[in-house]
């Protein structure tokens, strides 16, 4: 049987199926279409994985493990401090003179071995909630213990200058010889070198800093106007390095000075304009990660992210820079030796993860000493941590008493104010990174 124009009967009417684009042809292109599509699109996709893996594999080989640090120190664990406080970190930040490596030759004669230009030990608090940097003096005099060369042999205990525990021992003489000094653990460590530190700087695009003087220092190849400036890589490295034509040329006006900057460049890097676009991302990692030697725990891309995670969201008025308290050395005015109590105080609380504050008002001369008038205005739960006289006094309750944990070994207990409260944060000499350096 038929329908009325002869097709038959249950046949839709036109070409068959496969007769025609609009059939089954047209199907299976279609099918072909979005397979090629879907194969193209995974294509795309790998590639920018790809791409993004090299990077990530590129800046995790940057990056150099100091595993001949790693076996001293663990040749030497059973004589190191014990962490107080789960979850605190103390990082040794060092900056290394070296004049061998890429680009450093210019900054001096290579004489085979390094010192340590700058060394900074960072606390971060547990809660993450505020990260305190305290500069050690290159001057400082200092003990430090029998160390390994870099030839096998070992040193004696010896009285000495903070920094040439670099140039005989490298980072692990420099880590036990601040333990032994400050009774602190350090977790980690970090070495960065004259090129590194000028490519962090260019990667940023620069770092403004404010000069009150115009500079003209021909050692440290730097000349730049008074006011506000933004000073390249090279410039950066003169300014924190000089110490000859800029402030009195002593190595505190030196370290107040890189604290600034420091403070400065945190600001620049914690900026969206750097943190939230991948092309100026990724030559700051480049840049943090080349010239970078670290434990073998902060050795990858993983271990630094894992360290740096916590630290994101801590407000710049948190990021506090300072000297430890410091003063001439009694049998030399060209070394420094620890102001105590001051620098005892500054070290007990950095173990325990206790607050400490900082200001830039006090004067040069009381660096080591908390901002007394400060102090007791701005805590309101207890009396200052320093009497009037300028010297430091605190009562029984604020003492730093052993605990025992039921394990026959005792540890420091937290500090505490009257009543079991908080005990006021002593307030020394230094700057946050929210500061403006030319206010």
């Amino acid at each position: 049987m038929t329908d009325t124009v002869g097709a038959p009967s249950g046949r839709p009417e036109g070409p068959g199926l496969g007769a025609s684009p609009s059939g089954g042809g047209l199907i299976r292109r279609r099918r072909r279409w979005l397979r090629y599509t879907a194969i193209g699109v995974a294509v795309v996709v790998l590639g920018a994985v790809g791409v993004g893996w090299a990077a990530y594999e590129k800046l995790n080989a940057n990056i150099t493990p100091d595993n001949a640090a790693a076996a001293e120190l663990a040749r030497y664990g059973k004589e190191r401090p014990t962490a107080l406080v789960r979850d605190a970190q103390n990082i040794l930040l060092i900056g290394s003179d070296s004049r061998s490596g890429d680009g450093n030759q210019k900054y001096g004669r290579d004489s085979g071995t390094e010192r340590s230009d700058t060394t900074i030990l960072l606390h971060l608090a547990a809660n993450r909630r505020s990260a305190t940097a305290v500069s050690l003096p290159r001057d400082l005099m200092v003990d430090m213990p029998s160390c390994r060369r870099p030839d096998g042999s070992r040193t004696k205990p010896v009285f000495g200058m903070f920094n040439s525990a670099f140039e005989v021992g490298g980072s692990a003489c420099t880590i036990r010889t601040v333990e032994k000094l400050t009774n602190i653990r350090v977790d980690h460590h970090m070495v960065v070198d004259f090129h590194g530190f000028k490519d962090m700087v260019d990667a940023v695009d620069g770092v403004e800093v404010c000069l009150k003087e115009p500079i003209d220092d021909k050692e440290a190849k730097l000349k730049l106007p008074a006011g506000k400036v933004v000073l390249s890589g090279e410039q950066a490295l003169g300014y924190v390095r000089a110490r000859k034509s800029i402030g009195d040329g002593s190595d505190t006006d030196r370290m107040d000075r890189q604290q600034r900057f420091l403070g400065a460049l945190v600001n620049k890097v914690r900026s969206n304009d750097v943190l939230l676009n991948p092309a100026k991302l990724y030559p700051v990692l480049d840049a943090a990660t080349s010239s970078l030697t670290t434990d073998p725990g902060l050795a990858s891309l993983r271990g630094l992210y894992d360290l740096v995670r916590g630290m994101r969201n801590i407000p710049t008025e948190h990021v506090q820079f300072l000297t430890v308290p410091r003063t001439s050395y009694v049998l030399n005015v060209n070394r420094d030796q620890l102001m105590e109590p001051a620098a005892a105080e500054l070290f007990a609380r950095l173990r325990a993860d206790a607050p400490v504050s900082v200001s830039k008002n006090l004067p040069e001369d009381s660096a080591a000493l908390p901002d007394v008038s400060a102090t007791k205005s701005s805590n309101t739960t207890g009396e200052s941590a320093y009497d009037s006289s300028g010297d430091y006094s605190r009562d029984s309750s604020s003492n730093y008493e052993e605990e025992s944990y039921g394990d026959g070994k005792s540890r420091e207990k937290r500090p505490g104010g009257p009543a079991g409260g908080p005990e006021p944060a002593p307030t020394f000499r230094g700057n946050t990174a929210a500061e403006d350096a030319c206010e």
